[in-house]
């Protein structure tokens, strides 16, 4: 009788992977590699463009001055006023709108459940995420300028710009909340901590990475909406610090403007402010992860 170790195993090896397998691997990886080409190539397109024609008037002079008395043909001329508006701006709206997401997202999590009220906070989110943005400037210029008297300003840009960003970070930091391990909230439940004590020191910090992920990401959709900006802070091209008081500049409608003028000139300015949008969007977006990583759980 032949002894079970003498025996020879006959077929394929377990570790052995076949050629067909082989290359069905190799084209799937080529197609994800071509996938992503396509993915990118539009994007560096694009910031290749604003870059080599943006790059020309990107001077001190375009960040210390206004477009206050200057023309179309001219010269100099800058965006000082546009990126002084369009900061205090997204400023304003970010303080309305992050706490109001927040608190809105925080109750769909922890407490809405399957309820009835929940579920129509939840219906009314999805709706105002696919709102087109012209809709809430309309809505701010009849509500806020018509109807209650109020004139063009920062702040009523801002009141649309909320409307803008308020169903994005709801849905994003919603999202973060229920990737929140159970566990951890059973523990502190179990040590004795009450629900409002655990979602402010156990939850939200475990989720904060995601959710300033997703205020970000509004930040820069809002950053730079122009349709909403044209209905409520109207024109100006002189310095107004004030956004509760008369029109205000922004770099969206600036560069809405310039672009309409077909002076070689303006189209510069035109170019330059698309770059500093750009610029502006992705200091803010390094800023806040630096943030949000320094006050991450893992961290510390």
């Amino acid at each position: 009788m032949t002894s079970p170790s003498l025996t020879k195993q006959s077929g394929p090896s377990l570790t052995s992977v076949s050629a067909s397998r082989k290359i069905k691997d190799r084209v799937v990886q080529g197609l994800v590699y071509l996938a992503f080409a396509l993915a990118v190539i539009p994007l560096v397109s694009v910031l290749w463009t604003v870059v080599a024609n943006g790059i020309e008037r990107l001077d001190p002079t375009f960040f210390q001055f206004s477009m206050n008395a200057v023309s179309g043909i001219d010269n100099g001329g800058g965006a000082y006023h546009a990126i002084i508006g369009t900061l205090e701006q997204v400023a304003i709206t970010t303080l309305i709108a992050v706490p109001i997401s927040v608190l809105t997202a925080i109750y769909l999590v922890e407490y809405a459940g399957n309820g009835r009220l929940g579920k129509i906070v939840s219906f009314f989110v999805d709706v105002m995420i696919g709102i087109p943005s012209i809709v809430a400037g309309l809505f701010v210029l009849a509500l806020w300028l018509l109807t209650f008297g109020f004139e063009y300003s920062g702040f009523a840009g801002s009141l649309a710009l909320v409307i803008l960003m308020i169903p994005t970070v709801t849905r994003s930091a919603e999202e973060m909340l229920k990737l929140v391990p159970n566990d951890l909230r059973e523990a502190s439940y179990a040590l004795g901590v009450p629900r409002w004590r655990t979602i402010l020191f156990v939850i939200l910090p475990t989720a904060m990475n995601g959710i300033v992920t997703g205020v970000m990401l509004a930040v820069a959709r809002v950053m730079g909406e122009t349709a909403p900006l044209l209905l409520t802070i109207f024109f100006t091209k002189a310095i107004n610090n004030n956004p509760f008081d008369g029109p205000q500049g922004s770099l969206p409608t600036f560069i809405w403007e310039q672009a309409g003028d077909p002076n070689q000139n303006s189209l510069d300015r035109a170019w330059t402010g698309a770059l500093v949008l750009i610029g502006l969007i992705m200091l803010l977006n390094l800023v806040a992860r630096l943030i949000a990583r320094r006050r991450s759980p893992a961290d510390r």
